[in-house]
């Protein structure tokens, strides 16, 4: 409570502005280097980022180096595995899905 004295809702405390999901950075760059379509439409990135995000597990650091160098060796391949998979997963769902916009737009046509 005496942590918000003096300070309006909607301002965020310093330092809380640095908090992030520790994977965004992570699949945002799986994403662009597997998939060449994600360099051009940015739309369809935003989507794969999504779903891709939505199917791991938040893991939220205010520094990557504070999770990083906790993690084995072990770990981290485990984590970039997970990442991999979930954007592979991600981007055959979000091209399934444009496949099926498309046969639907057809269809009304």
């Amino acid at each position: 409570m005496l942590l918000n004295a003096g300070r309006r809702r909607h301002e965020p405390r310093v330092g809380v502005d640095q908090v992030h999901n520790y994977y965004e950075h992570l699949v945002l760059e799986e994403i662009t280097l597997t998939n060449e379509r994600s360099r051009t439409d940015l739309d369809f990135l935003a989507d794969v980022a999504c779903v891709a995000l939505n199917r791991l597990p938040p893991r939220y650091v205010r520094h990557d180096v504070d999770l990083t160098f906790f993690m084995s060796p072990l770990e981290l391949q485990n984590m970039q595995e997970k990442i991999q998979s979930a954007v592979k997963q991600a981007i055959d769902y979000v091209v399934s899905r444009d496949r099926q916009k498309v046969a639907d737009d057809e269809e009304q046509a």
